[in-house]
This record gives structure tokens, C-alpha cells and sequence, in this order.
């Protein structure tokens, strides 16, 4: 019987840990492949989840945000938030966005975790137009 309850447990929070998205990931740059950021993701007291730039591991051409248009605007690159607003539906993360600060553009997003890996997909109006970006978990 304790075995049994034991492989309940173990399944359980596996499962929950599978779709939680929360901690530290590394970025990949779906252009050259190459390690980008290190991203903390969180979730805020509004329920909703955040992502912001907690290490670099490129040298930009510039340590602040200077394309962005909105309230990161000049804003350092480390400690800007990139992903807002992301709310859990099922598996999936949905309904908020994300921020490329080399182009300085707002994109819509939605995550997906499968196992230590993130599916990042920024889109532009419907999902079909859009990027990916499959980011690495750090322990």
C-alpha cells in the first residue's frame, strides 16, 4: 500500500512539475543556434507569468534596449522583462507576449513545456505567422 501511494505522489508532482514553466532557461537564438540569455520566469501576484533577462551570454551591440518603443525603451538588457503576461491554459501558457530586444518588437506568445525544454512561439496576429524558439531548462 505505501508503494502504491508512493507511485501516486511521485506520479502526481511529476506531472504538475511538467507544466509548470516557472525558473531559469536558457535562450537559444533560432537564427544562429547559439546559447543567447539566461530568462527567469515568474509568476505575479495578478496570477500571471513574466519573464526577464537575468544573464547575457553574447555581448550585444548594445547593454540597453534602444529599439524598443514602450516602457523599456534605453532600459539595460539585463533585468528587462521580455515576456508578459502569459496565462496557464491546460498544458499551455497563452495570451501574452513577448519583446525581442535586439529588433525592439512586441510579438504575441505562447509556451509549451515538454520535459526541460521550453516551445516559445512569438507570433504576429494569427499563430501561423510567427517564430520558435526552443529554450533549454537551467538547473
Amino acid at each position: 500500500m505505501k508503494k502504491l501511494a508512493f507511485a501516486f505522489f511521485a506520479l502526481f508532482f511529476s506531472v504538475l512539475s511538467y507544466a509548470q514553466i516557472e525558473g531559469k532557461w536558457k535562450t537559444i537564438d533560432d537564427e544562429t543556434g547559439k546559447p543567447k540569455s539566461i530568462v527567469e520566469i515568474f509568476k505575479k501576484s495578478d496570477g500571471k507569468y513574466y519573464g526577464k533577462i537575468v544573464q547575457l551570454l553574447q555581448k550585444p551591440e548594445n547593454n540597453n534596449c534602444v529599439k524598443c518603443t514602450d516602457d523599456r525603451k534605453n532600459k539595460p538588457l539585463v533585468g528587462l522583462e521580455i515576456i508578459r503576461g502569459l496565462s496557464k491554459d491546460g498544458s499551455e501558457f497563452t495570451d501574452g507576449t513577448i519583446t525581442d530586444p535586439k529588433k525592439g518588437k512586441t510579438y504575441n506568445c505562447t509556451v509549451t513545456r515538454n520535459g526541460d525544454k521550453l516551445n516559445v512561439r512569438g507570433y504576429v496576429g494569427i499563430s501561423l505567422i510567427g517564430r520558435n524558439q526552443t529554450w533549454h531548462r537551467v538547473d
